[in-house]
C-alpha cells in the first residue's frame, strides 16, 4: 500500500473530505504537503529564502514537539509536523526567536554573514553577526550568536524592525507577528500555493512558542479539510494558540 495517501488534518477531526495530498514518508514540508486539489506552487529562486523555507527538513511523520528540556508539547491537536533542527538546551527559542533564527539560518546557508542582524529591545540598534563572530563563521560560534539574540530580542524589538505588507502582497517569508502587553507572538508563512484558474492562494504558518520548543507546521483549526493550509483572505486569522489580523503581516527589509 502506497504511503502517500488523501487524509484530513493530522491529530484532528476526521469527519470531512480531504482536499490535501499528505506524503507521510516525504522528509520537507514541501514533499510531504501538497498544495489543495486545484492549486500550484510557483517556482522559486534556488538561491531564495522561500525556496529554503519550503525545503525546511521535516522530522518523521506522527513525530512530537519537544520543549528544550526534552520533555513533549502534549498539544498534537496544534501541529502538522516538526521542523527538523535542534534548538539548543535553554529555554530562549521561543516565537519570535523562531522566525529570527530561520531567517538567519537561510543568511548563514548563503554565506551572507553580513547581511545577519537582529535589533535589541533595549535600545532599538541592530547586533551583526560579522561583529559578533569576529572572524570566527563556524556554526558553534553561529549559535552562540544566535542565543545571544535569543535573550535581548523579542517579539516588540522585531515588530518594529519587519516592514508592514499588505496581505495581497503576502510571500513566502512574510511573518505575522503582534507586540504584546505582556507577550506577543510571531508565526511565519513558509510556503504558498495558487490556484491558476481562479487567482486564489493558500499559506503554511509554521510557529514555535513558550516555552522554548521546536519550530512545528500549524493545522488549520478553522478549516479540517484544506488544513495544515489557510486561505488566503483578508480577515482574521486564527491559528491553533494565537489570533491575527491582516495588519500584523510584516517583512523582513531584503530577502
Amino acid at each position: 500500500m502506497s504511503k502517500t495517501l488523501f487524509i484530513p488534518i493530522l491529530f484532528a477531526v476526521l469527519n470531512t473530505v480531504a482536499q490535501v495530498k499528505i506524503d507521510k514518508s516525504a522528509t520537507t514540508i514541501s514533499t510531504r504537503f501538497a498544495p489543495p486539489v486545484g492549486f500550484e506552487r510557483k517556482a522559486t529562486d534556488s538561491n531564495s529564502f522561500p525556496y529554503y523555507l519550503r525545503r525546511l527538513p521535516l522530522k518523521p511523520w506522527n513525530s512530537n514537539v519537544l520543549y528544550f528540556d526534552g520533555r513533549t508539547k502534549n498539544t498534537p491537536n496544534v501541529y502538522a509536523s516538526v521542523v527538523d533542527l535542534g534548538i539548543g538546551k535553554k529555554d530562549l527559542h521561543q516565537c519570535a526567536d523562531a522566525v529570527m533564527r530561520l531567517r538567519a539560518e537561510y543568511l548563514y546557508s548563503q554565506r551572507r554573514f553580513e547581511e545577519i542582524h537582529f535589533n535589541f529591545v533595549a535600545d532599538g540598534k541592530p547586533r551583526f553577526f560579522k561583529n559578533y563572530a569576529k572572524g570566527d563563521y563556524t556554526y558553534p560560534k553561529f549559535w552562540k550568536y544566535m542565543e545571544y539574540i535569543f535573550i535581548s530580542a523579542n517579539t516588540r524589538s522585531l515588530h518594529d524592525e519587519l516592514k508592514p505588507v499588505a496581505m495581497s502582497k503576502m510571500q513566502i517569508g512574510d511573518v505575522f507577528i503582534q507586540k504584546g502587553i505582556p507577550f506577543g507572538h510571531a508565526v511565519i508563512v513558509v510556503d504558498m500555493a495558487e490556484n491558476p484558474a481562479t487567482g486564489q492562494k493558500v499559506y503554511l504558518l509554521a510557529q514555535s512558542y513558550m516555552p522554548a520548543q521546536e519550530i512545528q507546521l500549524l493545522v488549520n483549526p478553522q478549516n479540517n479539510s484544506l488544513s495544515p493550509w489557510y486561505e488566503l483572505k483578508n480577515e482574521t486569522i486564527t491559528t491553533p494558540e494565537w489570533t491575527f489580523e491582516p495588519s500584523d503581516l510584516r517583512r523582513f527589509a531584503s530577502y
